[in-house]
């Protein structure tokens, strides 16, 4: 069961639809459960697996936990990954725990604000068996700052689909549709509209860089709860004729291949899917030195890295990648052979197949604890029993999911 809050269309949430979408459904069966509203990448996959929506009214909706308890025993539940800090991660491991879950892990996708753990969730780092970092500095993060236990750290890097991330050629038809000239430079944001994601400063750089080359434009692709207070930056900056929100989209990979420079200035990361999805396509990027973004991005190889909230830098760096198109076009054909070798999806979902099953394998063979950490009964596995993993969720997100 993959536990979430919502899953509206961002890097993780896209990261876990290419993860249930591949697991070998001869080992594995997944669900996913939603605490609040399923949003709009979850509501894709309801159409495909299991899917349980909308069990947290509120903060402290006390009711969350006995409903999650009652759902993980009906579907029999063998694994829990919770993805991301904060409600879901606490609810969610208690939980299992209660329910007799005999896996339970957490997937972690940042580092620090605004999903830094809190000492809720660290109490209940005894009964987790696993907390999945997504790059190496990742992991040492959650170990020497999260304060986590290195034997229960598992690095997984992210992984995007190479095949569907391609360098595409021109598109005249999204020119078109976008009101923007084949010839105009362009710069991209793929992110959620949210602090940490610092759109504040792509901004910024739109108008810096406009300055010199005035037929610049700049995409912000993503939705989320700053929209309206970011629309109303670009105005008060005098950009909002050069940038373009243009909220969610089906078709990331074909508006990543019209950009010249993907940019993410965020505040902080671990290892972001967007920056992979980039390179995948052939795009120099610059990005802010945050969480494991070096481990992807190799400044002056395939792009640039600026220190955190240097807004002077970023903008001569996204200037000059603008201005010499050779050197962009050799810096993004070097990141796209850097995440076919490092970071395909292929291999992200290879680990956690093996650290899933390695791990159900470890509880249901052989002697059990006799430790007070699994005195809780459990039910027990039939033969040949295939690992059902799932997600925090509610009442089904659609009736095809079915009501536990």
């Amino acid at each position: 069961m993959f536990l979430l809050t919502s899953m509206p269309v961002g890097g993780a949430e896209t990261l876990l639809v290419n993860l249930v979408r591949r697991l070998d459904r001869a080992r594995f069966a997944p669900e996913l459960c939603l605490l609040k509203e399923p949003g709009p990448l979850g509501e894709t996959l309801a159409a495909e697996v299991p899917v349980h929506a909308w069990l947290l009214k509120h903060k402290w909706d006390l009711r969350v936990l006995p409903q999650l308890v009652r759902l993980f025993r009906n579907r029999q539940v063998d694994a829990i990954v919770t993805v991301g800090a904060g409600d879901k991660m606490f609810w969610g491991r208690l939980a299992g725990r209660l329910a007799g879950v005999p896996v339970i892990t957490s997937a972690l996708h940042s580092t620090g604000w605004p999903d830094g753990l809190g000492k809720l969730n660290r109490l209940l780092t005894p009964i987790t068996d696993a907390f999945i970092a997504v790059a190496g500095s990742h992991g040492r993060f959650l170990v020497d700052v999260e304060g986590l236990p290195a034997n229960k750290v598992v690095v997984i890097p992210n992984g995007v689909d190479t095949d569907r991330f391609a360098p595409l050629p021109d598109d005249a038809g999204l020119c078109r549709e976008l009101g923007l000239l084949p010839t105009a430079p362009l710069v991209g944001i793929v992110a959620a509209l949210r602090p940490e994601k610092n759109h504040e400063m792509f901004i910024e750089v739109a108008r810096r860089v406009r300055v010199n080359l005035p037929e610049a434009r700049f995409l912000i692709v993503g939705d989320g709860p700053q929209r309206e207070s970011l629309e109303m930056l670009a105005r008060t900056l005098g950009v909002d004729d050069v940038v373009q929100f243009l909220g969610s989209r089906d078709d990331v990979p074909r508006i990543l291949a019209a950009m010249d420079v993907f940019a993410l200035p965020s505040h902080n990361e671990a290892n972001p899917v967007s920056i992979l999805e980039a390179m995948s396509v052939g795009k120099p990027v610059v990005a802010t030195d945050v969480g494991s973004v070096r481990e992807s991005v190799v400044d002056g190889k395939t792009g640039s890295i600026v220190p955190p909230s240097d807004v002077l830098t970023f903008a001569e760096r996204v200037l000059w990648l603008l201005e010499n198109p050779l050197q962009a076009r050799e810096m993004g054909a070097a990141g796209r052979a850097r995440v076919i070798q490092t970071g395909s999806v292929q291999a992200m979902v290879r680990g956690y197949e093996d650290l899933l099953e390695r791990l159900f394998q470890k509880k249901i063979g052989g002697k059990r604890s006799t430790s007070s950490e699994w005195s809780i009964p459990r039910h027990p596995a039939p033969p040949e029993h295939a690992v059902k993993t799932a997600a925090t969720c509610g009442r089904p997100a659609s009736r095809r999911c079915g009501s536990p």
